[in-house]
């Protein structure tokens, strides 16, 4: 290798560490300036965000847009919409949504209420989708259903739970690989390209925002839906967030996540047992 390629190889390098660098400070001036900390979430997701959300803003380095992101509030609104765990969509894992159906739904009529977190909801669909589970089990009267995201913009379209048409038709056949007793279309009217599903799917919904990186337990819940979110966060982030999961959740309460996610990283994984082999579904069973 010659010296002016060792050279080179050097400065990409020195780049590279400076765009860390660069991208550290944008994270601690958003933390300090607006409260939201992103500074343990795994690098790769979040620079390819805030790339993503400099394109946007047309601002070609990281500096130059940690000055306007501190100064505008609205461009500080739109990195969330960038950064945020912002994917979502019904019946993902078709089989957690059987597993509910099969394992969950029964112990839940055997309470007079119950209380669920869909943590990190984004745009709502998987709500609605766990709506329509517990409907057709015939739980749903009896639940109360919290649905959180850090980003006010996804709640916004959650709430009004109307969606593409030719999105939502492709949901059809996780629906019916879920155990779905008809048809999705039995949840929702069609007005020109969209789908709008029942209100009584959202009755018992609460819509909040909700970090799950600087926020706290706010109930004890008998299930928790945190599906492909850690998968963002570094693995001493996603030990603490396991954390408020299992605070969060009664004795004998389940715990479903993403196909790529585990309790690899989570502090109390002894006291959990999977309910299903190869499914992410788990029961804690003991405090």
């Amino acid at each position: 290798m010659s010296r002016i390629e060792g050279a080179a190889l050097r400065l990409d390098a020195a780049g590279t560490e400076l765009e860390e660098i660069e991208i550290q400070l944008l994270l601690e001036g958003i933390h300090l300036s607006y409260g939201y900390d992103f500074r343990e979430y795994a690098l790769n997701p979040i620079r390819r965000g805030i790339f993503a959300a400099m394109a946007r803003e047309h601002v070609s380095t990281v500096s130059a847009y940690q000055d306007r992101v501190l100064h505008d509030a609205g461009c500080m609104q739109r990195f969330l919409g960038a950064v945020g765990v912002n994917v979502t969509g019904m019946f993902r894992d078709p089989d957690v949504m059987r597993a509910v159906r099969e394992e969950v739904a029964p112990l839940l009529r055997t309470y007079p209420s119950s209380r669920i977190w869909v943590a990190g909801c984004a745009t709502g669909e998987e709500v609605y989708g766990l709506a329509v589970v517990l409907e057709e089990e015939g739980v749903l009267d009896r639940c109360s259903i919290y649905a959180t995201d850090l980003n006010e913009d996804m709640l916004a379209v959650a709430r009004l739970g109307s969606y593409p048409l030719d999105r939502v038709l492709r949901y059809e056949e996780g629906y019916r690989m879920s155990g779905g007793r008809a048809t999705l279309a039995d949840h929702y009217t069609v007005a020109a390209r969209s789908a709008r599903f029942d209100r009584r799917l959202q009755s018992t919904v609460t819509w909040a925002r909700h970090n799950l990186v600087t926020d706290g337990s706010f109930n004890d819940f008998h299930l928790i839906v945190c599906a492909n979110v850690l998968i963002y966060f570094r693995r001493s982030l996603q030990a603490r967030a396991h954390r408020l999961l299992y605070d969060s959740l009664i004795r004998g309460g389940y715990l479903a996540l993403g196909k790529r996610e585990s309790l690899v990283d989570c502090p109390d994984s002894e006291h959990y047992e999977q309910v299903l082999e190869g499914v992410n579904l788990f029961r804690k069973m003991r405090w």
